[in-house]
């Protein structure tokens, strides 16, 4: 799966979970977009997704956008 196609299943994941699109770039929790109720929403549907694991202490800092989730997906995703 290409990172293009990673990316537009996170968008669509993130936009299903917040009710608003996002853009690649936008910073996702520091924005505002994304609390921590939300985040781990996220999170859930994108480990059944993707297979991924996010360590407790690392959720902020691969959330901080969504090239940033998408380039960790790509990096660790099982599925």
């Amino acid at each position: 799966m290409s990172n293009e196609a990673i990316q537009a299943q996170l968008a669509s994941i993130i936009e299903d979970v917040i009710q608003t699109s996002v853009g690649a770039d936008d910073l996702l929790i520091e924005s505002g977009l994304i609390d921590s109720l939300t985040a781990v929403d996220v999170v859930l549907a994108v480990k059944r997704t993707f297979g991924c694991r996010f360590p407790a202490t690392e959720i902020d800092e691969h959330l901080e956008s969504l090239n940033t989730l998408t380039a960790y997906v790509a990096a660790h995703r099982t599925l």
